[in-house]
């Protein structure tokens, strides 16, 4: 017998002896389809998943659920509405096998203050709810997704990129580029 014959002979029987390693093979095929998800521009008729996905980053991020406004859709909505007809927003969707697993939104940034300076010295972006469902992390969709929002951002002329990570996407943000700034908080409760 041939060494190739060989190997897959006691491959064969290897699976046929272990159950779990089948499990492990028919996963290993499937990962490969859920490393390459398409990451595309998201539709006005996907903004309540959008509003969905930014509900559930909450939750991932221990916000219990009684903190969350009742009328949270809504008011997603509405934001996402206002957003794009005054601030370019736009979101992106990351799909494997015809289901989105994942989006990010980006938009111009509003600022928590006057907007006195000139254009071409701060147009700051803003992205926010970069979510990826639980079972797809730790395949780069977040990266992909974020550099889509950074892409966006670049278009409308933006000179800077902000974001509020999570300890989960922090390292995500951190291998992009992003760093560090000189927000404070303080706590009043």
């Amino acid at each position: 017998m041939s060494y190739v014959c060989n190997v897959k002979h006691n491959l064969y029987l290897f699976i046929l002896t272990h159950p779990c390693a089948l499990y492990l093979v028919f996963n290993s095929l499937n990962m490969t389809e859920k490393q390459n998800p398409i990451v595309r521009e998201a539709t006005e008729r996907e903004d309540s998943l959008i509003a969905r996905h930014f509900y559930q980053l909450w939750l991932d991020n221990n916000v219990s659920t009684d903190l969350i406004r009742a009328n949270w859709l809504d008011e997603t909505l509405h934001f996402i509405e206002k957003a794009r007809r005054e601030l370019g927003f736009q979101a992106f969707v990351a799909e494997s096998d015809g289901k989105v697993v994942g989006s990010a939104s980006c938009q111009l940034f509003a600022g928590l203050y006057p907007q006195v300076f000139e254009y071409q010295h701060r147009k700051y972006g803003y992205i926010w709810n970069v979510y990826v469902e639980s079972s797809y992390r730790r395949q780069r969709i977040a990266t992909k997704l974020t550099n889509k929002t950074i892409d966006h951002l670049k278009s409308l002329g933006c000179t800077r990129a902000i974001l509020h990570a999570s300890p989960f996407g922090r390292p995500v943000y951190e291998r992009l580029g992003f760093i560090a700034g000189n927000e404070m908080q303080l706590e009043l409760k």
